[in-house]
């Protein structure tokens, strides 16, 4: 009769206990009603009820597939690694959402050469630039100066300008953070803009509205984005 070591039994039994519970694992966190547990952090403001699949498709290939071509491009045996479990987020999968045709300033814009030194200083042309998910704000740009728009419009000019103090001055004295207490960045809200500097919104109003407060330039929008529901609808007839 052969003898079993202790230690190899202690062994084998580790072993089964840890592909057990690192199983039970992996299907607890696969299931829907666990996205909380593996999300990085609360969602943006507006995002509450959306789910995981609408921004994280599943990466191409299967576990397998995917561990053997990370490993690969990590030896150097690969030029480039593969998506570990979901593909990146990108630009598309927000606008399957967001794109509309009254847009101020929709990404693709700024793709086009004469914006090219604008966006190294700021890059517009992904979304991620000011809403990084998994924040818990709406705008994660950093707010404390509100100085983005000069990368674009140093060289404004505004005929009859109808403000009291000109658009010209406020861009002589670097008054940037004048810029978003009367414009909505993406032009989406249906309200008149104030012709006196004294009735724009505050800065403590904006800057409450970027990090998930009240929309202090009205509930009254142009354009509905579509809710889940629509969004899934519309997955589905592609």
């Amino acid at each position: 009769m052969i003898k079993v070591s202790p230690l190899r039994k202690r062994q084998f039994i580790g072993g089964i206990t840890g592909l057990t519970i690192g199983g039970l694992l992996f299907i607890f966190l696969s299931l829907e009603s666990s996205e909380a547990y593996i999300s990085l952090g609360p969602m943006n403001s507006g995002h509450a009820d959306v789910s995981c699949i609408a921004c994280h498709a599943d990466a191409k290939g299967n576990l397998m597939q995917q561990m053997q071509s990370n490993i690969e491009h990590a030896v150097g045996m690969r030029k480039n690694g593969a998506d570990f479990g979901t593909s990146d987020v990108t630009t598309d999968n927000c606008l399957s959402c967001h794109d509309r045709p009254n847009d101020r300033h929709p990404t693709h814009r700024f793709t086009e050469p004469r914006f090219s030194d604008a966006i190294k200083q700021i890059d517009a042309t992904t979304c991620i630039t000011c809403h990084t998910e998994h924040k818990g704000e709406r705008i994660t740009i950093a707010s404390v100066s509100m100085n983005y728009c000069m990368n674009c419009h140093q060289d404004l000019e505004v005929e009859d300008d109808p403000l009291d103090v000109s658009h010209k001055t406020l861009i002589a004295n670097e008054q940037w953070f004048t810029c978003i207490e009367c414009h909505d960045f993406h032009g989406n809200h249906t309200y008149e803009v104030p012709i006196r500097l004294k009735d724009t919104i505050p800065m403590k109003l904006i800057k409450a509205y970027l990090k998930g407060g009240a929309d202090p330039y009205g509930n009254d929008k142009k354009y509905i984005g579509l809710t889940q529901l629509e969004w899934v609808k519309k997955m589905n007839n592609k």
